[in-house]
């Protein structure tokens, strides 16, 4: 799509607006049953395959609140520094849409669950940026609309449109941020580091994958610029389902500019969502955005309050993992890596694999260097994550233990993780059925010494010349004639012993 909404420079417009943001993010919790009844939330399964008359809102159908729901909530207001309420309950958020079968969406309004909280986020130089939380609340999700017989999927140019409602009712937690002020020039970066320490905090707490590019986890990118020296927030966008990092950054940069060019041009800014284009990182208008009494929230009258006990909130409290930031430093500094390292790890998605293959037995070292190294280029060049890779952290702290036995060296420990990858089986077989195994025998060895030195002449004279630097040759005629299953720091030795030669 190309967009011809004028842009100013993201430099223009930051000399003369300052930008406020509110990000909503909303999590898909990873509970087998729906928040309101007991349908599977399996992903997969047919369509509407997963529906009942409650999670269909058929008549007399009553719903029943999921407990696990309620438990994951608390947890992530608690990890988020938010106050418990002692009592809360559901609203019934009235809009029509055709994916919501009951004509309303059952959610909370005014009285969250979580609320009043903040997480601090590690900006790529260091800098800690705190992000106030203004609430984190419990719904449901919507059906999946799939539009048919148009070009782009969406619903212009389509000819009819297919409603599926396995996902209607699906338990979701929706974080919403206080007005972000103060960031200037950083404001994209905050909202893509914001969004990714949440991702970690509720991949920690282990109530979601938290899966963007799966939907389990997306953004609302709420903007507004207001003039330096202004209080008053100006109007404000908001760029709906953004679901990556990279996007997240993406909307929020476009619509500082395209906000600029509008404000600059004597225009006024529409409150309205807007939809994000992957392909050229712009935004496109979706519909005017009303403000949320036109929801006609009231209270749910199917559904109790919800009332946790204290002694429930401090259980779950004392029962909170080691919050992602927390561990990272100390990972860090038990790894010896710099923080720029670290980030590096991070954004790869390496962190898990490097210590569950620590776990299995490796050195950190020798972890890292494969996730970062050989893994990495898999993973990039199949376009999978990490963790999605056909091979396992104890796999991996196989090879490292057959490299630090010499059984491996580098070149031959990457053909045992391709055919590993390739499900050849595990290490041991892939070394077996390849016959990978370093050669160790000191007299084949010896022999492979003596055919390169007699076949390079030449070259071992230099060598014996003073000229030791010319040894590498012939290591690389050793190690062609060996297809690369020798020792090379051994062949180097065995040269220089059979010239004469002393490498210092």
């Amino acid at each position: 799509m190309t967009v011809t909404t004028d842009l100013v420079s993201y430099e223009e417009a930051l000399a003369t607006y300052d930008p406020v943001m509110g990000l909503e993010v909303h999590v898909e919790l990873g509970t087998k049953t729906k928040m309101f009844c007991g349908c599977s939330t399996t992903l997969g399964a047919d369509a509407n395959s997963q529906t009942c008359p409650t999670c269909l809102g058929l008549p007399g159908a009553l719903p029943v609140v999921n407990e696990i729901g309620v438990e994951s909530a608390i947890k992530i207001g608690l990890a988020l520094n938010c106050e418990i309420a002692e009592w809360c309950r559901f609203a019934r958020k009235n809009y029509f849409y055709p994916d919501m079968p009951k004509n309303f969406q059952t959610s909370q309004y005014d009285e969250p669950i979580a609320f009043n909280g903040y997480l601090d986020v590690q900006l790529e130089d260091g800098e800690i940026f705190r992000v106030e939380i203004e609430r984190a609340h419990m719904e449901e999700d919507t059906g999946k609309s799939t539009h048919v017989g148009g070009a782009t999927g969406r619903i212009q140019g389509a000819s009819h449109s297919l409603l599926d409602y396995n996902r209607a009712g699906i338990p979701l937690i929706e974080i919403v941020t206080k007005p972000i002020e103060g960031a200037g020039e950083r404001a994209p970066e905050v909202a893509k580091a914001y969004v990714a320490e949440l991702r970690e905090v509720i991949k920690a707490l282990d109530v979601s994958e938290a899966r963007m590019d799966k939907g389990q986890m997306r953004c609302d990118v709420n903007l507004s610029l207001r003039p330096h020296g202004r209080e008053e927030f100006g109007t404000r966008s908001e760029t709906k389902n953004v679901n990556s990092l990279r996007s997240v950054e993406r909307a929020a940069r476009f619509e500082i500019q395209r906000h600029a060019a509008v404000l600059n041009g004597g225009g006024t800014i529409v409150q309205e969502t807007r939809h994000f284009h992957e392909e050229d990182g712009s935004t496109t208008s979706g519909r005017i955005k009303d403000n949320a009494e036109d929801y006609r929230y009231f209270p749910e009258p199917d559904l109790v309050p919800v009332a946790p006990a204290r002694e429930w909130v401090e259980k779950l409290r004392a029962a909170l993992p080691e919050m992602p930031r927390v561990r990272r430093n100390r990972l860090r500094e038990e790894w010896g890596v710099t923080e720029h390292d670290m980030q590096s790890i991070l954004n790869a998605g390496a962190v898990d694999p490097i210590v569950a293959t620590t776990e299995a037995g490796a050195d950190a070292a020798s972890a890292r260097k494969w996730w970062m190294g050989e893994l990495a280029r898999n993973a990039n060049e199949s376009g999978k994550a990490l963790e999605e890779l056909a091979i396992t952290p104890a796999q991996v702290a196989r090879v490292t233990e057959l490299v630090a036995a010499g059984d491996l060296n580098d070149k031959l420990a990457r053909q045992v993780i391709e055919g590993v990858l390739k499900g050849e089986g595990t290490p041991d077989e892939v070394v077996e059925k390849r016959g990978l195994k370093v050669v160790s025998d000191e007299g084949a060895l010896t022999t492979a010494v003596d055919e390169a030195i007699a076949g390079n002449a030449a070259i071992a004279d230099k060598i014996r010349g003073g000229k030791v630097a010319a040894v590498g040759a012939l290591v690389g005629a050793v190690m062609k004639a060996t297809r690369g299953q020798a020792d090379a720091a051994r062949v180097k030795e065995l040269i220089l012993e059979r010239l004469g030669v002393s490498e210092g």
